[in-house]
Parts: C-alpha cells; structure tokens; sequence
C-alpha cells in the first residue's frame, strides 16, 4: 500500500522517507474522522459531567462529581484538539488574549482534586468546580469573536 501511495503522490519507488514524514502520513486524520472522534469527545466530556453532577448525592458523591467534572472538562477541552490539531491548540491557548483564562482554567483543575483528596475540603472542592466552570466558559467564548466583549457590556449593565 505504501508503495502505491508513494507512486500515486509522485515520489521515487526508492526514495527514503524521514521518521518525522513517516509519522506525519501516519498521523494525518480525515475531516470527517477528525470531526467524528471531536463529538465523541465532547460528548463523554458532558457525559463525564453530567454523571459527576448525579454522583454528587451518593455518600462518597463529592469525590466522584469533582473527580468526574474535572474528567469531562478536560476531556471538552482535548475534544478541539481533533479539530485544529494538539500544537496548534496548545499554542492558542497559551495566546495573551486567553492566557489568563487558560492559567485559572488549568489551576482550578489541579486544584479541585487537590482540595478532594488531599486536604479533604468539601466546600473549598465546590468553589473550585464552579471556578473551573467559570474559567471553562471565559476561556470558551474566547473563539468567538467580540463574545468576551458583549458579555462585559451585559454583565455591567445588569450591575449598574
């Protein structure tokens, strides 16, 4: 099959491929399959959640909702990565226009299971959850043009 596609794409029958071509044609994902595993994805991160949020009620629930919310929120945000890529995600991320969300984003993450399991404080795990999902969002509507903008102006009118 390799020499096939090497003939159809014009290379030499002996022309060597470099490790980093050989796992770039490896690596490569159609559209559709990219956009496939980015619903499946996306969907278990919700799953993930929305299963968290129902175990909040069981005798143990508080450890299992933070440990499958923060699951689901970071399995949301790998979700992207099938679309545009995991370099290209990590280096928008990390742009000044949503770093800030992204640190927040990242820490509330690490620190709502550190508050669960290791200094066992349900409610500082709570603010913690509802900081990820704060942080989650901000950094969402950083992809939409303006977003972050008209949500400044409706939250400012509101207060005033």
């Amino acid at each position: 099959m390799d020499k096939l596609r090497r003939v159809l794409s014009g290379r030499e029958e002996n022309e060597e491929l470099g490790l980093t071509a050989q796992v770039l044609d490896a690596s490569t994902l159609s559209y559709g399959t990219r956009v496939k595993w980015f619903v499946i994805c996306f969907a278990g991160g919700i799953l993930c959640s929305i299963l968290g949020t129902a175990l909040l009620f069981l005798p143990n629930g508080l450890k299992l909702f933070a440990v499958f919310y923060t699951l689901g929120n970071i399995a949301a945000l790998a979700s992207t990565c099938f679309l545009m890529g995991p370099l290209k995600q990590l280096k928008r991320m990390f742009e000044p226009t949503r770093l800030i969300a992204t640190i927040v984003m990242l820490l509330c993450l690490v620190l709502t299971l550190c508050a669960v399991f290791w200094w066992h404080k349900k409610g500082l795990a709570i603010v913690f959850c509802i900081l990820q999902f704060l942080a989650m969002t901000w950094y969402s509507i950083s992809y939409i043009p303006f977003a972050r903008d008209a949500v400044i102006k409706c939250f400012t009118t509101c207060v005033t």
